[in-house]
């Protein structure tokens, strides 16, 4: 049993900044690779940003130069810092957690999401 819960998401003129943050609780080993994802309507679920349990981090090229990923590693939580946002920024926001069991086998956990608004 693995919960991940999202807050941070809100509304925000362009130009504006959020902070989501994710936190990780449950039954689980350890967190080996922490992301952000979002969904606009109409559209297919994208990464935003990763992070390994090491702090390397990927971004799509959308959010290069803008957003920032982090982790806690200690309160097992992800944050995506969120500067001049924009429009197109609009969605909602999904936390994914790529687990280790406890059996040490690998899962996904993904979060309920968190609605993003950015209006012009």
């Amino acid at each position: 049993q693995v919960q991940l819960v999202e807050s941070g998401g809100g509304l925000v003129q362009a130009g504006g900044s959020l902070r989501l943050d994710c936190a990780a609780s449950g039954n689980f080993f350890s967190i080996n690779t922490m992301g952000w994802y979002r969904q606009a309507p109409g559209k297919q679920r994208e990464l935003v940003a990763e992070i390994t349990i090491s702090g390397d981090t990927n971004y799509a090229d959308s959010a290069k130069g803008r957003f920032t990923i982090s982790r806690d590693n200690a309160k097992n939580t992800v944050y995506l810092q969120m500067n001049s946002l924009k429009p197109e920024d609009t969605a909602v926001y999904y936390c994914k957690a790529r687990l280790r069991r406890m059996t040490l086998r690998e899962s996904d956990a993904w979060g309920q999401g968190t609605q993003v608004t950015v209006s012009s």
